[in-house]
């Protein structure tokens, strides 16, 4: 990567595009998944959320880049196998594929998500029309956020937020399904890793 600090801030999208695509290749786990994940045959996809945002403000921080990821989410929809059966087959290939990875990748079929989230979170949701109608109720405006890469080598991004809170480090709550409770444990977590976070609170 270039030593001068690359930044997306007030750039139009496509630049912010390009810078997005520079940063998130130069984490080398990050590459490695984005890369051979096409493996597994599964169009519908999107490597997102914290792993994207937080190799970001890794690098607007000067942070290696790995620096606080916990795992890779891999967010997939096939509403035709919404069984456990079927989601964990695409866990156990994803092993095979990357047993040696030191950052877990969590796989998530998002046409099965409403079957076991209000276990999870304390309160039901309806189901997923698509893999993109997921991705715009991630908790924050930053993480709501997914990439792959086609086989023509196109760089793809899904962002319905837009990018500038990202790339300006802004942590603002995507308020369309998560609680404040929720969001402030999380932006808890986070400011202990990346004080210089930008918060902007759930009342806002």
């Amino acid at each position: 990567m270039d030593c001068k600090l690359l930044n997306g801030y007030n750039a139009n999208l496509q630049s912010q595009m390009k810078v997005l695509e520079e940063i998130v290749m130069s984490n080398e786990t990050l590459k490695e998944v984005i890369t051979k994940v096409s493996y597994l045959g599964i169009e519908n996809y999107y490597i997102g959320a914290g792993c994207i945002a937080q190799t970001v403000w890794n690098y607007m921080s000067g942070n290696p880049l790995e620096y606080g990821i916990n795992d890779i989410d891999f967010a997939f929809f096939n509403d035709e196998r919404i069984d456990y059966e079927y989601e964990n087959s695409v866990v156990l290939k994803m092993k095979e594929l990357f047993g040696d990875l030191k950052i877990d990748i969590d796989v998530k079929n998002q046409a099965r998500v409403h079957l076991w989230y209000e276990k999870h979170f304390g309160y039901s949701i309806e189901p997923y029309t698509s893999l993109e109608s997921a991705l715009n109720t991630w908790p924050t405006t930053a993480t709501a956020i997914g990439v792959r890469k086609e086989r023509s080598g196109e760089f793809t991004v899904y962002a319905p937020y837009g990018l500038n809170d990202l790339f300006g480090m802004v942590v603002r709550a995507n308020k369309v399904q998560v609680t404040k409770e929720i969001y402030e444990t999380k932006v808890c977590r986070w400011l202990n890793l990346w004080s210089d976070l930008k918060v902007i609170p759930w009342e806002s």
